[in-house]
Parts: C-alpha cells; sequence; structure tokens
C-alpha cells in the first residue's frame, strides 16, 4: 500500500507544478508576433574602418528605416575586412563586404559561391559585375587594391538599392 501511496502523491505533485507552470506562462506577458531580429548601431565601428583602412570605407546613406542594421565588423588582420548586414524591407539579407584581398577565393567566401554572370548593372556613375549564386546574388565593385560587395539574399533590385545608398569616404569624418 505504501507504494501507491508514493506514486499517487507524485502524480498529484507534478499536476500541482503543472498547473503553477500554466498559470506563469499564461499571465506573463509575451509577444509571438515581435520581431527576434537585433538591430546594431554601426557608427563607432565606421569611425573605426574609416580611419583604419587602406581604402575608402562603403556606408549607405539615406535608406529607409525599414532597412535595419543587424551586423558589423571590421578586421585589420584579416586583409582589411569591412562588414555591414542590413534586413531589407522584405525581410531578406543584404551586406556590404568590403577588403583589401581581391583574390577569387574572398569573393566566393563573401558571396556564398556565385559566379560572375559576365554581365554589369550600372548603379549611378559605377558598373558593378553581375555575381548569381544558388543562395546568394551579388553585386561587385573592383577598384584598385580593393574590393566592395553587395551580396545577399534580396533581388537584385534591393541590392542595387543598397549600392546606390553607398557613402565611398576614408578618414575620420563622422557617418
Amino acid at each position: 500500500m505504501k507504494g501507491k501511496q508514493t506514486v499517487w502523491d507524485m502524480v498529484r505533485s507534478l499536476a500541482v507544478i503543472g498547473v503553477v507552470v500554466a498559470g506563469i506562462y499564461i499571465f506573463l506577458p509575451h509577444d509571438d508576433q515581435a520581431d527576434p531580429t537585433r538591430t546594431v548601431d554601426y557608427r563607432v565601428e565606421t569611425l573605426t574602418a574609416r580611419r583604419a583602412a587602406p581604402y575608402p570605407v562603403a556606408v549607405p546613406v539615406g535608406l529607409p528605416q525599414e532597412w535595419r542594421a543587424t551586423s558589423v565588423t571590421y578586421e585589420r588582420k584579416n586583409s582589411n575586412a569591412w562588414h555591414l548586414g542590413f534586413q531589407d524591407p522584405e525581410k531578406q539579407y543584404v551586406a556590404i563586404e568590403q577588403s583589401s584581398d581581391t583574390a577569387e577565393k574572398y569573393l566566393t567566401a563573401v558571396t556564398q559561391k556565385a559566379k560572375s554572370t559576365g554581365r554589369t548593372q550600372q548603379v549611378g556613375d559605377r558598373a558593378w559585375e553581375r555575381w548569381d549564386g544558388e543562395k546568394y546574388d551579388a553585386l561587385v565593385l573592383r577598384e584598385q587594391g580593393h574590393v566592395t560587395v553587395v551580396t545577399g539574399t534580396a533581388s537584385f533590385e534591393q541590392l542595387g538599392t543598397m549600392a546606390a545608398a553607398l557613402e565611398f569616404r576614408q578618414g575620420p569624418q563622422t557617418p
């Protein structure tokens, strides 16, 4: 008889714990529709990169608020690699990648194995190479001693929007 009481006591205890947990879940506020995307401020990293990079660092100017910065890095030891990631208004990923490493290996890595189409896309006064890939598409701008890549899951139209918003500057000016 003792064993049955122990099992019954355990079942009752678990039921009480379940009711308490359910009550906590119901009465504590939570938003199932909340956007989990974390937005970052890239002003300090921009200043650092513009002081340190041997090329004019590209940062977008005048994008609507629906474009949200999600990641930023500058790695001097890694060929002066500048990275600025965004989520566009259609919830697609767009990244600006710059480096003094202009090798195909670098381009393949940042474009997720996209390949040159042999075509260009005119953005302002610059002709960007169009690269097409299974995962990412990209616009590639090769300049003397460095390369700028606008890449991601977004459409070429959105990549072009980002490329058009880029301001290339070097030095300690504020973003």
